[in-house]
């Protein structure tokens, strides 16, 4: 009996251990859930609204309460009062309410539901603050509630906005609120910054318990601070509204803090999260993003990408059509996509024939005119243009003097420019490190279409902001996680292997072939003078072709009867 008491106090001390930790698992079978400040709570809403929830016990230093509820996808709504008012409740995602408390005010409560025939898994917790910190959306008039702490969210292919509703300056309980728009002052809340942070989820994972995990890092202040990347700071004569670059499948959690410069303080708004990309079954679902033809273009483009990167100076004409397939390729699809309507699918096979075309045509071009700055020009420009887009990938394409249209544009295409301008005189290390450098990306490019990686998006947004007239005002941050780091190191391993080895292979050779309508000519005209050449009494072309067909028609003939034939005499 002794060691079964034991473990009963065992038990019951884990229990509490567990009660007072940060977070806490239930559900809301019981028809009221308890809430404690700054707790996170875990539960289940599986029943009609209302479903009432509490507080007790508010300290009276408190001057107002941020309520947060989270779900994945599916839609929860909180309120003041059971009745729903579009002034008095929130519904979404990501729902949260501000109260203002009252002097003497120690207990709050409010009601949580959903409309959903699923039950629905949700994380929620309360913040408190004081009369010294702002208050966030305290000074909303575009959206519905009077105080609105929440962070409205809209996305499509190509961008991510965010909007939310400024902050006012705190105030004590019973106190009339300072006006919003009364003078432009210290004194006002013109004086409030908002520094707005962008977290990355684990890159291909889409799980709920995922995503409730890591919402507890961008809750809190002093959590965002540490664990969020900070975008921009806006004041407040600036709108409270910033796009991102969309990156579908790809979790990614918005917040925004509100800070008072002149008494040190600041306070978080509800955080946002999104995939870019709907969980309800059909077209454009996160199940299903990976599209097949897709798969099929930059698989095949990738088989020859990677035979360029390690043999494409040897077979110059192969290069070249690789070459001008990129450049047709890419420009036809801008053209097409700006212009008309059509499916994705059907881009993507015009775009392979268009690319097609482009490349036999440099091919042709070479072969007729043998004008190798031409040829080297192109050359030159895909890679200056990969380079080009790699450094506007990096934390300097979000200066702000890039989000003007003509700068971006104007600096992308100098230094792409640039770099067959510098190998000018070396047009042998050019192509070789043209083929190494540009086939071994298309094989990240390949990789791309099946598993989540950011280096995609290297090219990638140099084409969104092509195709979208709004794209420019988007900050272009990606996550650099360990699927990167290995995709890089292999395009790394790729494009230094294809080099060495070009390099190590062509001493000794001729830059370059000569010019194939030259040599060609030249053979013509020495058969044409050497009789002793066998070759010579070769009949032309179009005898050949006749004699080949009366060969084909003779297998299609009946045979004549055999009898006996007489000779004739004379």
């Amino acid at each position: 009996m002794g060691l079964l008491q034991l473990l009963v106090v065992a038990v019951l001390a884990s229990e509490r251990r567990v009660a007072g930790a940060a977070e806490v698992f239930g559900n809301s079978s019981e028809g009221l859930i308890e809430f404690s400040v700054g707790k996170f709570r875990y539960f289940e809403l599986n029943r009609p609204f209302p479903e009432e929830a509490v507080l007790h016990d508010i300290s009276s230093n408190v001057t107002f309460l941020i309520f947060q509820i989270h779900s994945q996808y599916q839609n929860t709504t909180v309120s003041f009062s059971p009745t729903l008012l579009s002034n008095a409740s929130e519904t979404g995602t990501a729902s949260g309410l501000v109260f203002i408390l009252r002097p003497e005010q120690s207990t709050c409560t409010w009601y949580l539901g959903t409309s959903g025939v699923e039950p629905v898994q949700n994380m929620a917790i309360l913040l408190s603050y004081s009369e010294r910190d702002p208050i966030p959306g305290g000074c909303n008039l575009e959206f519905d509630l009077d105080i609105d702490p929440n962070i409205y969210l809209e996305y499509n292919f190509f961008e991510t906005t965010i909007k939310f509703a400024p902050a006012n300056l705190g105030y004590a309980r019973g106190v009339d609120p300072p006006p919003c728009d009364a003078g432009m002052d210290q004194d006002s809340r013109w004086r409030l910054q908002y520094d707005v942070y962008q977290y990355f989820l684990p890159e291909n994972d889409l799980t709920e318990e995922m995503l409730l995990k890591h919402l507890q890092r961008m809750v809190s202040v002093p959590q965002v601070k540490a664990n969020a990347l900070k975008v921009v700071t806006l004041t407040a004569n600036d709108k409270t509204s910033i796009s991102f670059s969309s990156l579908p499948g790809q979790g990614v959690i918005y917040n925004v803090i509100v800070w008072d410069p002149f008494l040190n303080t600041s306070a978080a708004y509800v955080p946002a999260h999104t995939y870019a990309c709907s969980f309800e079954a059909g077209e454009g679902s996160c199940a299903s993003l990976g599209r097949v033809s897709s798969k099929v273009f930059f698989t095949l483009f990738a088989l020859l990408g990677f035979f360029i990167c390690f043999f494409g100076h040897r077979f110059w004409k192969t290069e070249l059509f690789f070459i001008g397939f990129i450049i047709m390729g890419f420009f036809f699809y801008i053209l097409i996509t700006r212009l008309t309507p059509i499916k994705y699918d059907v881009h993507l096979i015009l775009t392979a024939v268009a690319g097609s075309v482009g490349g036999m045509f440099l091919v042709a071009v070479w072969w007729r005119f043998g004008i190798l700055s031409i040829c080297m020009l192109c050359v030159g420009l895909v890679l200056g243009f990969l380079i080009s887009s790699v450094t506007f990938f990096t934390p300097l394409g979000n200066l702000k003097i890039f989000h003007d249209d003509g700068v971006f544009w104007v600096t992308f295409s100098c230094i792409a420019i640039l770099i067959p301008v510098v190998f000018m005189g070396c047009l042998r290390i050019l192509n070789i490190l043209t083929c190494g450098v540009i086939g071994s990306y298309s094989v990240v490019l390949a990789v791309g279409s099946y598993l989540s990686t950011s280096l995609s998006y290297i090219t990638l947004n140099v084409l969104k902001r092509a195709l979208n007239k709004d794209f420019h005002r988007a900050f272009t941050n990606v996550p650099f996680q360990t699927n990167d780091f290995i995709i890089l190191a292999v395009w790394g391993m790729l494009a230094v292997s294809g080099i060495t080895l070009q390099i190590r292979r062509e001493r000794g050779r001729p830059f370059f072939p000569p010019h194939p309508y030259k040599l060609w000519k030249q053979e013509r005209e020495r058969r044409v003078t050497n009789i002793l050449d066998p070759s010579y009494h070769i009949p032309p072309l179009r005898e050949r072709l006749y004699g080949r067909l009366t060969q084909i028609k003779e297998l299609f003939q009946k045979e004549q009867p055999a009898g006996e034939r007489t000779p004739l005499l004379l």
